[in-house]
């Protein structure tokens, strides 16, 4: 039974201060299992699985009532993906496909985040219907979040829902994007059951859906929290942002004539 009633609850999207998240990791599964109804999470660092690794170690050490999902959140060439079920990274700074095919190889599932968002790596409209229309042997997406949390990926969703329900047909999943800990949960996954297993034979099965929490304020975050996040975001995962070699991508979304 799952602790929130007959569908159970899972934010697939969360980093932590291994990579430009605020909180460690401890502080995390404190914080998920005193003030949250979620079911299950997803540890999904910038392209660094030692915070999806330290959360497993601990949530095995102590009495937790949710589950921890091995993840990362890949910069690809073309944007970022959503690795889940995996024990290694998949590479960095490679074409999607080339990630894709890392993801399934050793069983995982791949989610696109954020997806068609503006003001930050996301995977644009034609990078999508291209993997679709050609795809082969892993390379092909297991679900889309059409949930998320921050402002950035807000200002798209509804395009990408209505892509979704008219072409794509994908499993639906959310995930807050949380780097505070008072936005997990702020957008998550329901899927019958409870458990991670339940989880990820939801979105094999497309029965998983995106919903929406609480969002938390800037004041209740603090300035001085978003700013020194911010801060992180460039200090802490430099390479990671892929700013160098995913510029190109980047601007031909925004100018398509870019040659």
């Amino acid at each position: 039974m799952s602790r929130s009633g007959d569908l159970g609850r899972a934010d697939l999207h969360i980093h932590t201060a291994v990579g430009d998240g605020m909180a460690e990791v401890q502080e995390l599964l404190d914080y998920v299992e005193e003030k949250t109804d979620l079911d299950v999470i997803a540890v999904t660092d910038h392209d660094n699985i030692r915070g999806a690794y330290a959360a497993r170690e601990l949530w095995a050490k102590g009495r937790y009532s949710f589950e921890v999902v091995m993840g990362v959140e890949v910069t690809a060439l073309e944007g970022h993906l959503l690795a889940l079920y995996v024990e290694e990274p998949p590479p960095a700074l490679r074409p999607v496909v080339e990630v894709l095919e890392a993801v399934h190889s050793q069983g995982g599932l791949c989610v696109i985040p954020h997806p068609l968002a503006w003001l930050t790596r996301s995977l644009g409209q034609r990078t999508i219907e291209r993997i679709m229309a050609t795809g082969g042997d892993g390379v092909y997406f297991d679900g889309i979040e059409v949930g998320n949390g921050t402002f950035a990926a807000r200002m798209s969703v509804k395009k990408a829902i209505r892509l979704n329900q008219e072409r794509y047909h994908l499993a639906e999943v959310g995930g807050s994007d949380a780097h505070f800990l008072a936005a997990v949960g702020s957008a998550y996954t329901l899927f019958p059951g409870s458990t991670a297993e339940d989880l990820r034979r939801a979105i094999l099965d497309k029965q998983s859906k995106a919903a929406s929490g609480r969002h938390p304020s800037l004041l209740e975050i603090g300035p001085g929290q978003v700013a020194r996040q911010a801060w992180r975001g460039l200090a802490v995962t430099p390479r990671t942002l892929g700013w160098g070699p995913t510029a190109k991508s980047f601007v031909k979304r925004i100018f398509p004539f870019v040659r």
